[in-house]
């Protein structure tokens, strides 16, 4: 079985960063993983959406993921876009970059999910990076939201992929991102 999640954001939010320190974190779980995006034009605000698959290698392709189980939001403005839903498997689960309640976001995206996290991602970016980079506080809000991937993995990914304070910085957001995410399952 794979797990298969769509992330989607725009440019300077980290979406890309975001698969790769899924894929980190994965491997530090000795899952299999692949991590890749896809987007056009490079510059900040543009749309951007990268793909990330786990579970059995024999089952993982190099295509873009269709029909997600999972969606990582970080740009609240995309909630409920046509283009963020699409494929999304019945009974999924979506972990969104809001300040609204879990049950707002379930209605907005109108698919029947099985659970819904919400943190306002871009407040403890700004709080705690100095910066309104949602990223790595939303990826602490994915690992108690899904259970997919433990915390303390993605602390060490964050450790390998950053250096120093921007490290330690960034593990304390996803620490934040973990322990304010709202969670709703209908």
């Amino acid at each position: 079985m794979i797990e298969e999640i769509r992330l989607h954001g725009r440019g300077g939010q980290g979406v890309v960063v975001s698969g790769e320190l899924m894929a980190i974190a994965a491997s530090y779980e000795g899952k299999f993983c692949r991590a890749f995006p896809f987007y056009g034009a490079s510059r900040r605000g543009a749309p951007v959406v990268a793909f990330v698959q786990i579970g059995d290698p024999e089952e993982a392709t190099r295509a873009q993921v269709y029909t997600p189980r999972y969606l990582f939001i970080l740009d609240p403005r995309m909630v409920g876009a046509a283009g963020v839903i699409k494929g999304l498997k019945e009974g999924g689960v979506a972990v969104a970059n809001s300040g609204k309640e879990p049950e707002e976001v379930a209605d907005s995206l109108g698919v029947k999910l099985s659970k819904v996290g919400v943190v306002d991602a871009t407040a403890i970016g700004i709080e705690i990076l100095g910066r309104p980079i949602p990223n790595t506080a939303l990826l602490g809000a994915f690992a108690k939201t899904t259970g997919l991937l433990r915390l303390n993995s993605l602390e060490r990914a964050i450790r390998k992929r950053f250096q120093g304070e921007a490290a330690e910085l960034n593990v304390k957001a996803a620490e934040m991102g973990y322990e304010r995410v709202r969670i709703w399952e209908p």
